[in-house]
């Protein structure tokens, strides 16, 4: 159970998509997927294959999410136990409701408890906090968290129940073999255009350095879906620092036309302020696609295997970074990428992740012992 189950929810809709698309094929549980319509559900429900998926209507602010079909459709799938993706809507409400009634659920908050998260919008979701979500938070039978990061925020927070640490996996692409590096090489960034994400501090810094270096090669592609018109302001400060020759902005990016984006990339960016375990980065080593990051990107193992390079989010950090990025030969970014890739391979995979969350599933219904995974 989630919020929107469609491109509206950004990250949230593969890592959700993607875990329940890796249930298909488990004999022991048959899997429903409740969410919330949006103007883009009929687009990708496609996506969702075979898998039974509701999609129900809104009434009110859709930031809020309230839908008042929520109980009659737990009632018609009737579930042993409920898993929710996210915080602060009314699928949290209608997760406390059902479990009245006796029955666990899971709950997954996706990076929504870390500092910056609640800090944004902090009095609504203080409101939020004392009217349902804290309710729905100390009553789930198991949290889960993506890197241990996430964990110590729940601790952080106050939460007690136990959490099982599972991060999201990726699909692994085929990749044609490149010959030769290419004249003009492109800087990637794929996401929301949101102020979390550090985006004007990586325009400032893009500017600084095209300017000392005159001409470096490189093209900065800032993709994805806008947000509340930031992209325009992006746009904007990209032009009052003259930089709109070497920056493009092409737009939300999904299916064949976000993997061509990743296909014609040299690298990739993400300086953000705040992730839970950040999907496109993991599509990016996928891709075999050399990283900068911050370390809010909760991704340790990205520096320790030599697949990333780490900057903080200031402009200046990430000037350093692009610098460096901007003296590496081909072979060495290409070597990067390489060792991005089998990280990706050997702990980043849907199929560790589902075994992973059926052991948890099962040891909360009472059909095994409590996983490793597990931290009390």
């Amino acid at each position: 159970m989630t919020g929107p189950i469609s491109r509206a929810a950004g990250g949230l809709f593969d890592a959700v998509r993607n875990l329940a698309l890796g249930f298909k094929n488990q004999r022991c549980y048959s899997l429903s997927v409740i969410g919330l319509e949006d103007p883009y559900f009929d687009l990708d429900r496609i996506h969702w294959h075979a898998l039974q998926t509701t999609a129900l209507k809104v009434q009110g602010p859709r930031g809020f999410g309230y839908a008042p079909d929520f109980s009659r459709a737990l009632d018609s799938t009737n579930p042993d136990l409920l898993h929710v993706h996210g915080l602060w809507m009314y699928p949290s409400l209608a997760a406390v409701r059902w479990s009245r009634r006796g029955r666990p659920y899971v709950v997954s908050p996706h990076g929504m408890l870390d500092p910056w998260a609640l800090e944004n919008s902090r009095w609504k979701k203080r409101v939020a906090a004392a009217i349902y979500e804290n309710r729905h938070l100390h009553g789930a039978a198991c949290l889960h968290a993506l890197n241990a990061a996430e964990a110590r925020a729940m601790r952080a927070y106050g939460l007690r129940r136990p959490i099982c640490l599972i991060p999201n996996g990726v699909e692994l692409p085929e990749i044609a073999e490149r010959s030769t590096p290419r004249e003009t090489r492109t800087l990637l960034y794929l996401g929301r255009l949101h102020p979390k994400k550090g985006l004007a501090a990586l325009i400032e810094a893009w500017a600084s350095v095209q300017r000392e270096a005159k001409e470096t090669g490189w093209r900065l592609s800032i993709a994805g879906w806008d947000q509340k018109g930031h992209r325009s302001a992006l746009e904007a400060l990209a032009g009052r620092l003259g930089a709109c020759a070497t920056i493009g902005f092409p737009g939300a990016q999904f299916g064949e036309a976000k993997a061509q984006s990743f296909r014609e990339a040299s690298a990739f960016i993400l300086p953000s302020l705040s992730e839970g375990l950040p999907m496109s980065v993991l599509e990016a080593w996928s891709w075999r696609l050399p990283v900068l990051m911050t370390p809010h990107c909760n991704l340790p193992q990205g520096e320790r295997s030599g697949a990333a390079v780490m900057m903080e989010h200031g402009a200046e950090s990430i000037a350093a970074a692009l610098n460096r990025l901007f003296s590496m030969s081909h072979h060495q970014r290409e070597a990067m990428g390489v060792r991005g890739r089998r990280l990706v391979e050997e702990e980043f995979q849907w199929p560790r992740t589902v075994q992973h969350m059926t052991e948890v599933y099962d040891w909360i219904l009472g059909f095994g012992s409590q996983p490793a995974c597990v931290l009390n």
